[in-house]
């Protein structure tokens, strides 16, 4: 039986992998190559396989000096959701948002996402905030963790 693997990219073909899952994902929002790289240095980003299969990525968006806040985002593509793999992105994405100094985790999700909306709800995720991006006809929507 395959498991799963999870490791932060190091190297274009996993930074071409995590964009893969994200672009699929946020077809609104598409990055770059190089759009990645540069989060990379920002965010914690890792990116997960199922054996050699690719099946999805992860963001911490690490809380910044005048905030005790961190974005944890966790992404499955579609053909291996419900087998628990999103749980596994988020329940790591949540420690290293903790080992970070996170007193409050927050996600964001695209409107369109039910599947990624009732993920974020059934974690005990209420929405804070519903935008549009500029130049978008999709709106986002922000959802802090309760009680964290």
């Amino acid at each position: 039986m395959s498991h799963l693997h999870i490791q932060q990219p190091d190297g274009d073909a996993a930074f071409k992998d995590w964009q893969h899952v994200h672009n699929v994902i946020i077809p609104t929002h598409l990055l770059s190559l190089d759009e990645v790289r540069e989060r990379s240095q920002r965010h914690h980003l890792e990116v997960a396989y199922l054996g050699d299969v690719l099946v999805g990525c992860s963001t911490v968006r690490p809380p910044t000096d005048d905030s005790r806040t961190a974005t944890v985002i966790a992404r499955v593509l579609a053909a291996h959701r419900g087998q628990g793999l999103g749980e596994e992105l988020y329940a790591r994405g949540l420690d290293r948002s903790r080992e970070l100094g996170a007193e409050v985790i927050e996600t964001v999700v695209l409107s369109s996402n039910e599947e990624g909306l009732r993920f974020a709800r059934r974690h005990g995720f209420v929405e804070t905030e519903r935008y549009l991006l500029p130049g978008d006809t999709i709106p986002w929507i922000d959802l802090r963790l309760a009680g964290a």
